[in-house]
């Protein structure tokens, strides 16, 4: 019962947003915000910024995460554990911004630490939030769930999620050639499908 209410809810939230986004946004108050490891998920940010405008901004970490992939899992993993959210360089002034797309990759089947940091000390009610997601081929996990959470009083769009690189097989970015004309149709095509984009 208590999964058909959040299915019925998260539909609610969608059909508010569509009705409240119908037609372009003004681009000045557009933010862009991501993470990204092997640049997959900045490269789906670029063509979202490309198509919408606005402000895109890279999530900074005070101390950033150690290269090797092996420690990088270990350190994820225990921050997930204990709930440790690692400090943030990225300040922004959120009064700027009616809509926020949220970029980020798939760790752990899990909305990555950072994310949650930035989510936790920017205050993004009364926005419209519009989750985009790159993965190794294993989907979201639980992300949105922790959006959900962590954006009461926001306005969730349906996101995209679609398959980058995997870095445990040596597969770094993937996005790119035929592929990013590819995702770049898959883009166009999701924001008409929200009718945040009048083009």
């Amino acid at each position: 019962m208590a999964k058909r209410m959040l299915v019925l809810w998260v539909s609610l939230l969608m059909v508010q947003g569509l009705s409240a986004q119908k037609g372009s946004v003004d681009p000045e108050r557009i933010l862009i915000i991501y993470l990204s490891r092997t640049q997959n998920t900045k490269t789906l940010a670029e063509i979202i910024h490309n198509k919408m405008g606005g402000r895109l901004e890279a999530l900074a970490l005070v101390t950033p995460y150690p290269e090797n992939y092996r420690a990088i899992v270990e350190q994820v993993a225990e921050e997930n554990r204990t709930g440790y959210l690692p400090p943030l360089k990225n300040r922004l002034d959120m009064e700027k911004y009616d809509m926020v797309f949220l970029g980020f990759p798939t760790w752990g089947m899990q909305l990555p630490p950072p994310m949650k940091s930035f989510l936790s000390s920017h205050d993004l009610k009364g926005k419209t939030v519009v989750p985009f997601n790159t993965n190794g081929g294993y989907g979201l996990g639980s992300c949105i769930q922790t959006i959900m959470k962590l954006c009461q009083g926001s306005t969730l769009l349906k996101e995209l999620s679609i398959k980058g690189g995997s870095e445990r097989d040596g597969i770094y970015l993937a996005i790119k050639g035929q592929r990013k004309k590819e995702v770049e149709g898959m883009v166009e095509s999701w924001l008409h499908a929200l009718q945040v984009l009048s083009k």
